[in-house]
């Protein structure tokens, strides 16, 4: 078996998805070229009065994108939402994972341990955002558990709009997925379930609130909370990425988007964070 089908394998077995979590900002116009869900309302609450949105264009090391993720929620003056890419392919574990799960990856995949919880998540073909709720803001008063349903729902409207048969997870919908993985486990033939396409019904084992598109999971997230905000970082898989997709979640979050582009105190405060800590073995072997 390769190292890459072991990867797979190994995200497969850890229940995560496979390839299947500002201050001196320049602003720009709002998206006004990208129609809004019929389906909404002039009436409808979104989760963010305002919200900062930067497409981080530039690809950046698995240490870097976390180490920007968790400047971006120190600097944040507002929500903001970040879109990026990986520099090369990439894994990405939780910060109570264990690095003996992944070590058989290294030689495929540049790793990372992320900030926030979850399991083990593949990068690449990915769309990975991060949002960061600063703490003085109404949103953040909710629960996790609200704030990461009302984003998931808002990614949802966002397929939904684009043709995708998106919905959210419900408790049932959870428990047969883990129900057929369970018996998967007891059954040889699981350990090809990484390569084998057809397999991939349940091969991300959901948990309530993720985003399903014909009994797959394509969305899931992993949030951090501390008293300076919340940081949820989250990756969407095997969907048309190229079509809008990120302005409408964007505009799904908010009504009130402006573009704008990670300023250099925000670089710079990463990549002193990146340096002592996720780009050190010691961050990455911790358990």
């Amino acid at each position: 078996m390769s190292s890459e089908v072991a990867c797979q394998a190994v995200a497969l077995r850890e229940g995560l998805e496979t390839s299947l979590d500002i201050s001196n900002s320049r602003r720009s116009q709002r998206f006004l070229d990208f129609p809004r869900n019929d389906r909404r309302e002039d009436t409808t609450v979104y989760l963010f009065s305002s919200l900062h949105v930067y497409h981080d264009i530039s690809p950046h090391s698995a240490a870097m994108n976390m180490a920007i993720d968790e400047a971006l929620l120190e600097h944040a003056t507002v929500p903001s939402i970040r879109f990026y890419r990986w520099y090369s392919p990439a894994l990405s574990f939780g910060y109570f994972g264990k690095f003996s799960d992944v070590a058989s990856c290294g030689a495929e995949r540049d790793l990372t341990r992320r900030w926030t919880g979850g399991g083990i998540v593949l990068h690449g073909n990915d769309l990975t955002y991060s949002i960061a709720i600063p703490a003085n803001d109404i949103a953040f008063g909710e629960s996790s558990m609200s704030i990461y349903e009302k984003i998931h729902r808002a990614l949802s409207h966002a397929l939904i709009a684009s043709g995708a048969r998106a919905e959210l997870a419900s408790v049932a919908a959870v428990s047969d997925c883990r129900n057929q993985i369970d018996s998967a486990v007891g059954d040889r033939r699981y350990s090809n379930a990484g390569v084998n396409h057809s397999g991939y019904n349940c091969f991300a084992n959901p948990v309530r609130a993720d985003v399903m598109i014909d009994g797959r999971k394509i969305a899931g997230a992993a949030q951090r909370r501390t008293r300076r905000g919340l940081l949820q970082q989250g990756s969407i898989q095997e969907v048309e990425l190229e079509n809008g997709l990120a302005e409408r979640f964007a505009e799904e979050l908010s009504n009130n988007c402006e573009l704008g582009r990670l300023s250099e105190t925000v670089h710079c405060r990463a990549r002193k964070i990146a340096a002592r800590k996720y780009a050190t073995d010691a961050w990455l072997r911790k358990r």
